[in-house]
């Protein structure tokens, strides 16, 4: 089965920037389509930006839209998240996985955004 690792998390101010990478132990990643998820306390886990074998295709949930790039390297099975103009409301712990979620979750990472 593979292992997904998630980093690059961390403390960061309104408006800041932060890239996520998410590492696969295998290249089955390379033929699913992946996902970034989050979840903050209290709520559900959500799916915020996937993006399709290959990477020609991308989607965003309307509240990442146009602040998140999600992106991949097929190279490398490795999927990243970058994120500009950072909000409180995204602070979450965040994951990636396929799209539905095929393989097991990862520990994720944490993002807070605060001043």
């Amino acid at each position: 089965q593979v292992q997904l690792v998630e980093s690059g998390g961390g403390l960061v101010q309104p408006g800041g920037s932060l890239r996520l990478s998410c590492a696969a132990s295998g290249s089955i990643i390379n033929f699913y389509y992946m996902g970034w998820y989050r979840q903050a306390p209290g709520k559900q886990r959500e799916l915020v930006a996937g993006i399709t074998r290959g990477g020609g295709s991308t989607n965003y949930a309307d509240s990442v839209k146009g602040r998140f790039t999600i992106s991949r390297d097929d190279a490398k099975n490795t999927l990243y998240l970058q994120m500009n103009s950072l909000k409180p409301e995204d602070t979450a712990v965040y994951y990636c996985n396929a799209d539905p979620s095929v393989f097991f979750w990862g520990q994720g990472t944490q993002v807070t955004v605060a001043s």
